[in-house]
């Protein structure tokens, strides 16, 4: 896989809301940095924390823009996103959107995300 299709694969899991799309992206010591400030490390941990949002957010539209590649070699890569979101929490249509950050490595011949985090757009 290259880095790219690693990219729109990530994008296509999380918007289908199947942790069993998701996971074998996720490296067994992946950290995450949600918006709100909360970290989950290890994988356990990232998969409770996407599931959770899978369950509160229904009909979720997720989409990954503008991805700018800082470093791109053999075993590791960095790039720079923005990602948009929108569906239904507690019956109210409700969106966002935000700028992140990724570290992805070359694991067992293929991708997996190590570390993200995602913060909120300047006004």
């Amino acid at each position: 896989m290259k880095l790219e299709e690693f990219v729109k694969c990530y994008e296509e899991g999380l918007a289908s809301q199947d942790w069993d799309i998701v996971d074998p992206l996720i490296s067994d010591n992946a950290s995450v940095t949600f918006s709100d400030g909360t970290v989950h490390i290890g994988k356990e941990n990232v998969r409770k924390a996407f599931v959770n949002n899978f369950d509160q957010i229904k009909s979720e539209e997720y989409s990954i823009k503008d991805v700018k590649w800082l470093v791109k070699d053999e075993t590791y890569a960095v790039y720079l996103f923005e990602y948009y979101w929108s569906g239904i929490i507690s019956g109210k249509p409700i969106s966002g959107n935000g700028i992140g950050t990724s570290v992805i490595v070359l694991q067992d011949d293929s991708w997996k995300l190590l570390t993200e985090h995602l913060g909120r757009k300047a006004s």
